[in-house]
């Protein structure tokens, strides 16, 4: 990873994902739990490298070996820190000191179940190069959160509910729990930290009480309430994924898509929609979807890992999936599924047919009911269709084959054999005729039907 210089010096992240997430009921960890396509703990790990931090340490359990997988495989061995068993906040951060030895900048504290914070929300605990800095918010309804109790710009205290007079818990100022410390102040601290309380666990919040007693500044930003939501249940999650997809509506509107019902529609992470582009009802785009500028998508269609080029339609009832990439003004209609295939500008594929592994030359046209047949049982072929060819209705290409410029294929082929440019391949049985066999057929079944019901 390369690191971003600050002015406020290096920096590193310790996000605790550790938790049992056993309320999810579900067995995928809970930190790789899906918000806007991308894991939760995903979210937490590209806030941290948009913050430019050096470091990322990443605390696990042992009973997620998934997670650990997860992190290793994305940032390496070394961002991985163990907390076994796990008995609190404060004790989950001592298990990443010994990955962070020699560090000697800024440690932020995050948390893996928190998917909508970004480096814009944390950025201004680095503010300060002394003391320690939590994230606070205004709740709307502060229940059971911990209270910042705040003498002007100096946090006095993060003071638990259940333990808070009547006019604390009148406060809606609120501890998010991210936290921001110089590392060797933070883990002095930390080692300061006892577990005399019901639980029996270790606070990573006592922190600020002792440094306090140090005369260390103490001190808290402010964040939006939405962005330090923490997700604990599968209906948290849905509340989650709801924020994160009115923010991408928002920001689509506003840099000029089109979308008559903007709340049907559900975009990734990573959604790339240029200006102009008309968004139907109730389209989804998973992740690695590029649409440009200019673009129509209509209903019901579900894109991911595609490309879509100004002037293009897709849909009604299409599904573009990874690796299709279609050009200017190509047109893909209802019940088309193309996976794998480049589609030069001007070609068609309007109605009933599946599209994979091949291109697809300008101005081609693939009739109705097409079929790639890309897949032999153990491998997967592909089939090429040049520049202006036409393929009739209910066709098969059985890959690998190529389909010549200006070539066409009759309605009901099946082609095994290129067919080069200019020719027209027919490959399908003769028809015949048997004079009179229907009528006499007809009559027969009538017969036996009267027979019956007597």
């Amino acid at each position: 990873m390369t690191s971003t210089s600050h002015s406020s010096g290096p920096r590193a992240a310790i996000i605790l994902a550790a938790g049992q997430g056993t309320r999810m009921k579900s067995p995928l960890p809970k930190v790789l739990h899906p918000v806007g396509g991308r894991a939760m703990l995903d979210h937490a790990i590209d806030a941290a490298e948009a913050l430019g931090c050096e470091r990322i340490i990443v605390v696990v359990g042992d009973h997620s070996p998934e997670v650990r997988a997860h992190v290793v495989k994305r940032l390496g061995e070394a961002a991985i820190a163990v907390q076994d068993p796990p008995i609190g906040t404060g004790h989950a951060v001592r298990c990443a000191e010994a990955a962070l030895k020699g560090f000697t900048g800024q440690v932020v504290v995050t948390y893996g179940d928190v998917p909508l914070l970004k480096a814009a929300d944390i950025e201004p605990v680095f503010a300060s190069t002394d003391g320690v800095t939590v994230i606070g918010f205004e709740a709307r309804d502060p229940g059971a959160y911990g209270r910042l109790v705040m003498e002007g710009d100096t946090l006095a205290a993060i003071t638990e509910a259940k333990e808070a007079s009547p006019e604390v818990l009148a406060l809606t100022a609120c501890n998010s729990g991210v936290m921001a410390a110089p590392a060797a102040l933070l883990f002095e601290l930390l080692a300061e930290v006892r577990n005399d309380n019901a639980k029996g666990e270790y606070y990573l919040t006592d922190v600020v009480e002792l440094a306090r007693r140090r005369g260390e500044p103490t001190r808290a930003v402010f964040a939006g309430e939405d962005a330090v939501m923490g997700v604990n249940a599968q209906a948290e999650l849905a509340v989650a994924e709801a924020l994160f997809q009115t923010v991408q509506r928002e920001t689509f509107l506003a840099a000029g898509v089109t979308m008559p019902a903007p709340e049907t529609v559900h975009f990734s992470f990573d959604t790339e929609v240029g200006g102009g582009t008309t968004i139907e009802p109730y389209v989804v785009f998973g992740p690695g979807a590029k649409i440009a500028g200019g673009a129509r998508i209509r209903s019901f269609s579900h894109i991911e890992g595609a490309t879509v080029a100004t002037g293009a339609e897709v849909g009604p009832y299409a599904r573009l999936r990874p690796g299709a990439d279609l050009g200017e003004g190509v047109k893909v209609g209802n019940f088309v599924e193309v996976k794998n295939v480049r589609m030069d500008a001007g070609a068609k594929a309007n109605h009933l047919s599946y599209l994979g592994d091949g291109v697809v030359g300008a101005k081609a046209n693939i009739g109705a009911g097409t079929i790639f047949c890309n897949y032999d049982g153990f491998f997967k072929h592909r089939t090429i269709v040049g520049e202006g060819a036409f393929v009739g209705s209910n066709s098969s290409l059985v890959a690998p084959v190529t389909i010549g410029a200006g070539a066409m294929v009759g309605s009901g082929s099946v082609v095994t054999a290129d067919v080069a440019p200019g020719d027209l391949a027919l490959a399908r049985g003769v028809q015949t005729a048997k004079s009179g066999w229907a009528a006499r057929f007809m009559e027969t079944m009538r017969a036996r039907k009267a027979a019956k019901a007597k």
